[in-house]
């Protein structure tokens, strides 16, 4: 171990009011903030905490490379391992030096998320500390405003880049179920929901704890990808006020 310390900070769904107070002195202590962005746009994760930057020197971590190639394609896996490398280099260096790294982390750090590919690089050599962050399922889920379990519920969450029928196996053996990673998937989504015999009671969350939030039924969303900020919700929770949960 050297003296520099790596924090991966989750700043939750969007909502600055959702940040963790853990999380507002790991960003205003830390000597480094790295967050993540697509090549040419602005850090959402950065947005959530520009208040609390402070004397931090920015890093940002641009991808080369998102949606444009398909994830199992050779070009995406050389592009995003050679990233990977890159930023963890980029981070090795400030660490090394004995600087406090804080890496900014959309929901949670390590829920499907960029951070967790940097911890597992690093952690081996150097002091690391997660913060965990509220999820974008549970912004979503309190956005709508439904009861997602309760009880026995056996809950499923499933990334939306699955196949179809797997899906619909999935969706279909669950009580309540998260889809993530909507985009592209929307429509592939909703016929997997249908099929499962859940779409009645599916619902469809976008921007979750932002100003610009929208809830509607799954069955009606427009055809067309979905935004990146997007859950697909089946809720378990069927009972009434007071009943065992």
């Amino acid at each position: 171990m050297t003296a520099g310390r790596l924090i991966g900070v989750g700043v939750g769904p969007g909502d600055p009011e959702l940040l963790t107070l853990k999380a507002i002195r790991a960003i205003e202590g830390a000597d480094v903030v790295a967050f993540f962005a697509k090549a040419g746009n602005r850090s959402h994760a950065r947005g959530v905490v520009a208040d609390r930057l402070g004397r931090a020197v920015e890093l940002p971590l641009a991808y080369p490379v998102t949606t444009e190639l398909h994830r199992h394609d050779p070009r995406y896996r050389e592009a995003i391992a050679g990233f990977y490398e890159t930023a963890t280099a980029a981070i090795a260096a400030h660490l090394e030096a004995g600087r406090t790294v804080a890496v900014l982390a959309e929901g949670d750090p390590l829920f499907y998320g960029s951070y967790m590919h940097l911890h597992c690089r690093l952690a081996p050599r150097f002091a690391a500390e997660i913060v965990p962050g509220v999820t974008g399922m549970s912004g979503a889920w309190s956005q709508a405003g439904v009861p997602i379990a309760q009880g026995d519920d056996v809950t499923t969450i499933l990334p939306g880049t699955l196949d179809e029928a797997e899906l619909a196996r999935r969706l279909a053996d669950c009580d309540a179920a998260i889809v993530m990673k909507l985009g592209r998937n929307l429509a592939k989504v909703r016929r997997a929901v249908q099929a499962a015999g859940k779409l009645d009671r599916a619902l469809y969350v976008e921007r979750a704890s932002h100003a610009d939030a929208r809830v509607l039924p799954l069955a009606d969303v427009a055809e067309g990808d979905a935004p990146y900020f997007s859950i697909a919700l089946v809720p378990g929770w069927s009972g009434a006020a007071g009943s065992e949960g």
